[in-house]
């Protein structure tokens, strides 16, 4: 469910990139920032990374203001996810308005619900958004775990995903590249 979350959001995004910057490139995806090995993890450049840096369970039963009906059994869960601008050397000022479209962004449109989002997973009543205030120690402590230099960044609180054994179904990810003349179906 985070996956579906956080790849509609991308999705959403970039939709309104394309509808409002006229580019036809995807300017926002969804990625780590390091590989285990510590190389850069996100493909290419000129592009703001999708991160998730936090998950933290809901205990207050609610969210900015709305309440929600608890599923017996169920868990509610919070997650932080950070927008990273991840442009070349001489392209600081394209991170900086990217960021700032990011901002923007969740100005225009901070609540997600499939009336309003029709690729939102089913299965997910609402998402909110606001922006999380982090000291700058906590931001040192952020991209110290994340093993990443700093870039103009952005984190907001996404609340809230409902957790319930539902979620689980079988995924069979699509094969290609066989033939369908291949040998298998003769042994």
């Amino acid at each position: 469910m985070i996956y579906e979350a956080l790849s509609c959001l991308a999705d959403e995004i970039n939709e309104y990139f394309r509808n409002k910057l006229r580019i036809s490139e995807d300017k926002v995806i969804l990625s780590g920032l390091v590989n285990q090995d510590g190389t850069v993890a996100i493909q290419g450049e000129n592009k703001v990374a999708i991160t998730l840096v936090n998950i933290e369970k809901e205990t207050s039963g609610g969210a900015a203001g709305n309440s929600f009906v608890s599923k017996s059994g169920a868990t509610h869960v919070n997650l932080y996810v950070l927008f990273s601008s991840y442009f070349s050397a001489g392209n600081y000022p394209e991170a900086l308005r990217f960021l700032s479209f990011i901002i923007a962004y969740f100005q225009y449109k901070n609540v997600f619900t499939t009336s309003n989002t029709p690729r939102l997973d089913k299965s997910i009543d609402k998402l909110v958004f606001e922006m999380a205030s982090i000291t700058p120690e906590q931001l040192n402590n952020i991209w110290g775990s994340l093993g990443a230099k700093y870039m103009p960044s952005v984190i907001y609180k996404m609340r809230m995903l409902t957790f319930d054994e539902s979620i689980i179904r079988e995924y069979r990810p699509v094969v290609s590249g066989i033939d369908s003349d291949s040998n298998l179906t003769n042994r």
